[in-house]
């Protein structure tokens, strides 16, 4: 839209349909969304319209609610979906807190899809071997291009907490500040947008797959969850003598008995179970622990006051607003049904049938589409419109033949 136009106030309308566009172009059946696919209208959030600062056109970035012509919220919306889940929240005097963690990858161009991944050559010309977890150098041959990624997050208000060099090969993670759940979430869309256009202009390219390396740890959105008074401010984790209290508890539980069915909310892609089922540090259960990052609900060491829930399921491929709103609609519907966790576990432990998830797409999707739960918080036409739109994915990736089989089996007997 022109800027003459936006400022003028002109009504942005968008086909109904495209909000369950798959990831190949494609769409489900018109029927999940509407039969006519109508119009809805796309509502410019104030405090989320940003100038592009990577940009040398002038050019802006206006996050947009999805709202139906005759009004209200369009129930195909994820960022609608999130506003739901937060005044489901504040309807009971409360307000959750959230921060995400974010997994990326910085890797050489990569114009033939049928090659591997490239770390970029650095300054000394050569590219690095994985030897540089947690290095303070490591991120010298892309200084140029983190020094712009900086200055960006700063133009557009992006707070950070903490860059670092994760375990994989030129993978890297940035800790955005907590806060707002709606806010955290437009912060890390905003910031997978901003990697990746910066990325371009320095001749790399940034991957937030799930898995885009085979041997390689994979790339998380680790999501810390706590829920505080609106009045007070006060964490309703812990009471007054510090200890954990019941809601902490029942916030758990909700969880638990919710991650099995919201799986592919987590985890909406194939290959995002190429990342949960090699789980080194991205594991694949609904088991709770203390400080243990085997366990798909950690509990972070911290004072009380900080006492969080981080869900470790979410890979950086998620929906950043999808995913905040089903873990945040797990818990509250924990506490309101006061759900009990299951006893927290220790050290190395084998995960228990009962708290395990699915592994592949198919398993997620046939898990989803038998939830009672997903249809009761999320409305029966956005869940039935994203398994559509999920399915045919699943089926255009099973059009293909992979490297591996053709390598494998075809000297099979």
């Amino acid at each position: 839209m022109t800027a003459e136009g936006f400022f003028e106030g002109r009504r942005l309308q968008l086909a109904r349909g495209v909000l369950l566009q798959c990831i190949m172009g494609g769409y489900p059946a018109a029927h999940f969304y509407g039969s006519d696919d109508g119009d809805v209208a796309l509502s410019a959030d104030p405090q989320q319209t940003h100038r592009l600062p990577w940009s040398e056109t002038p050019r802006a970035l206006a996050i947009c609610d999805v709202e139906e012509l005759a009004g209200g919220s369009c129930g195909l919306s994820t960022r609608g979906l999130l506003k739901k889940v937060i005044a489901d929240y504040a309807a009971r005097g409360l307000a959750p807190v959230v921060a995400t963690e974010l997994e990326f990858f910085v890797f050489a161009p990569n114009p033939d899809p049928q090659q591997p991944f490239q770390p970029p050559r650095g300054l000394d010309g050569r590219r690095e071997e994985g030897f540089s977890a947690f290095s303070v150098n490591s991120n010298n041959g892309l200084r140029a291009f983190f020094s712009e990624v900086y200055q960006c997050m700063a133009a557009l208000g992006l707070p950070r907490d903490t860059f670092m060099h994760e375990m994989g090969v030129s993978q890297f993670e940035i800790n955005l500040l907590h806060g707002d759940p709606l806010l955290l979430a437009d912060q890390t869309f905003l910031f997978k947008h901003l990697l990746k256009e910066v990325a371009l202009k320095h001749g790399l390219i940034v991957v937030c797959m799930a898995k885009p390396l085979a041997h390689t740890p994979g790339n998380s959105m680790h999501i810390h969850q706590s829920v505080v008074e609106l009045e007070s401010g006060r964490n309703i984790f812990s009471d007054d003598a510090g200890q954990a209290t019941p809601a902490f508890y029942h916030f758990i539980g909700g969880q638990q008995a919710a991650l099995a069915d919201f799986t592919v909310l987590f985890a909406p892609n194939v290959n995002s179970y190429q990342r949960l089922c090699h789980p080194y540090a991205s594991p694949n259960n609904a088991c709770w622990s203390y400080d243990n990052r085997s366990a798909g609900l950690r509990i972070p060491a911290s004072a009380p006051v900080a006492r969080r829930v981080e869900n470790r399921l979410a890979g950086a491929d998620a929906n950043p607003y999808l995913a905040i709103a089903a873990s945040l609609a797990a818990g509250l519907n924990g506490m309101q049904r006061e759900l009990e966790p299951s006893a927290p576990l220790e050290g190395e432990f084998v995960v228990p049938e009962a708290l395990s998830l699915p592994c592949t797409l198919h398993a997620a999707l046939e898990r989803l589409k038998r939830s009672d739960l997903a249809r009761e918080l999320f409305g029966k036409e956005f869940i039935e419109g994203y398994i559509a739109s999920k399915t045919l994915e699943l089926t255009s990736f099973f059009d293909e033949i992979t490297p591996w089989e053709r390598r494998i089996l075809a000297t099979q007997a």
